[in-house]
């Protein structure tokens, strides 16, 4: 589903820019300038496979799994903030026609490739974009859609042609509104799950002792390791081989992705744990810090959406 939402909303943005530029130059007759802006359809859209390879090719080159662990947070800590820039400054540009239109004005005024800059840099940003969200929802599901991916791609193309090309009506601050929202939610998911990996450098990389907590001897001679003094808001049991008495096995699914083990529903690795953990942030034992930033993250964003599509009513 994350896929579907990240992709179909840049290359419908994408899609817009290209097909509003597209008739301003074509109804001028202007085809050097059509051919402009289809090389740089074609070369920004290579470029940002590439941009995508690379900035992959770069977490994966990482070797020191604490290390890893730490750009994962980053990762998500600047995943979220792209996402809050995009969808509440971005978006306002993309759907305004007006401003697209005299952009391709300025540019035809340019000598050169006035028209190809524009439309090529137009496109990488969505592409540089697409990559940094995708890579951070592949980084908390472990996995990748790649009908979600295609078929978002596919559905916005012809939803831009429709609304640019063809003139249909269309209500696109009802479909902005609606996006805008989810991607608020994802957005809060990755302030979270970046706050669990922070959590994960801490104790991979033997760090706790910089928020206070060590390795405890009890009177008794028993050792409690610091990474089980972490606070939890809630703790869902683990995937484990059998159920203990009094567990509904209702509850629990058995043998997913083939680990032979029953799995709780509400598990981050569960029927439904997955899907909230995929769509926002959810966690199956967050500690208070993630869930705290959380809270705060989602208020932040679902105001700034309520400020931003309702503060004329």
């Amino acid at each position: 589903m994350n896929e579907f939402i990240i992709t179909f909303r840049e290359t419908l943005e994408a899609a817009l820019i290209v097909g509003i530029i597209y008739t301003v130059i074509s109804k001028q007759g202007l085809k050097r300038e059509v051919n402009q802006l289809w090389y740089a359809v074609f070369t920004s859209v290579v470029a940002s496979i590439f941009v995508a390879i690379f900035l992959n090719g770069i977490k994966e080159s990482i070797g020191n799994e604490s290390i890893e662990k730490l750009v994962e947070a980053s990762l998500m800590y600047v995943t979220a903030g792209l996402l809050w820039y995009v969808i509440f400054w971005l978006a306002k540009q993309v759907s305004n026609k007006k401003v697209l239109e005299d952009q391709a004005e300025a540019a035809m005024e340019t000598a050169g490739w006035g028209v190809f800059f524009l439309v090529f840099f137009a496109i990488l940003r969505e592409g540089f974009e697409t990559a940094i969200f995708l890579m951070g929802s592949f980084s908390v599901l472990g996995t990748f859609s790649y009908v979600g991916f295609f078929s978002g791609m596919m559905l916005a193309i012809i939803l831009g042609y429709l609304v640019v090309v063809q003139g249909r009506r269309v209500d696109l601050t009802k479909f902005f509104q609606v996006t805008t929202l989810l991607l608020a939610i994802f957005a809060s998911g990755m302030v979270a799950y970046g706050t669990h990996e922070a959590e994960e450098f801490l104790v991979k990389g033997d760090h706790l002792g910089w928020v206070g907590l060590e390795n405890r001897t009890l009177e008794d001679g028993n050792v409690v390791l610091a990474k089980n003094q972490i606070s939890r808001v809630w703790n869902v049991h683990k995937p484990s081989k059998t159920l203990e008495e009094g567990q509904n096995e209702m509850l629990y699914s058995y043998n997913l992705h083939g680990k032979e083990k029953y799995s709780h529903l509400l598990h981050d690795k569960g029927r439904i744990g997955v899907f909230l953990k995929g769509f926002m942030g959810y966690n199956s034992n967050p500690n208070w810090p993630e869930f705290i930033l959380w809270i705060i993250s989602l208020i932040f964003g679902i105001s700034l959406w309520r400020k931003f599509y309702f503060s004329d009513n």
